[in-house]
């Protein structure tokens, strides 16, 4: 699957991943469709649970399938993420981090169905948590 960044494609698979959400909670449907820089498409819808706190985003079913598959954080060159309803998904701060950590190059794009956007991993996470010694914004090495 060779196209281009953003392409409707790309937000149409996601959108078809939205349906199968399990958001009986909520009834907000996201998916999530992550590219590698060889094309490969790795997919994930949110899962609810009855404890909010066990919920799991479309971004970070889709990252984690990903990495079973043996893709690491240099592999990912875009992350489509689409809701079923007219609101635009935004990526929450735990999937935020997430992206930094297993996607820091990636695009991530956006999409309601009907309107696009697409942002960086740092502009969405400016000030990344990390434990590297050396890295930038690590709470290590800044004091």
């Amino acid at each position: 699957m060779n196209i281009s960044l953003g392409s409707e494609e790309y937000i149409e698979a996601a959108l078809e991943t939205a349906k199968l959400a399990y958001a009986p909670y909520s009834g907000y449907r996201v998916g999530c469709v992550v590219v590698t820089t060889e094309d490969e498409i790795y997919r994930g819808a949110n899962i609810e649970n009855g404890s909010y706190g066990l919920t799991c985003c479309a971004e970070r079913v889709a990252l984690y399938h990903a990495m079973m598959h043996g893709k690491g954080p240099g592999d990912i060159k875009a992350v489509v993420i689409a809701s079923t309803d007219d609101s635009f998904p935004s990526p929450c701060g735990a999937c935020r981090q997430v992206l930094a950590e297993l996607a820091p190059q990636a695009r991530v794009v956006t999409s309601n169905g009907k309107a696009v956007k697409v942002a960086t991993v740092s502009e969405l996470l400016p000030a990344v948590f990390s434990l590297r010694p050396g890295d930038h914004n690590s709470p290590i090495t800044n004091h």
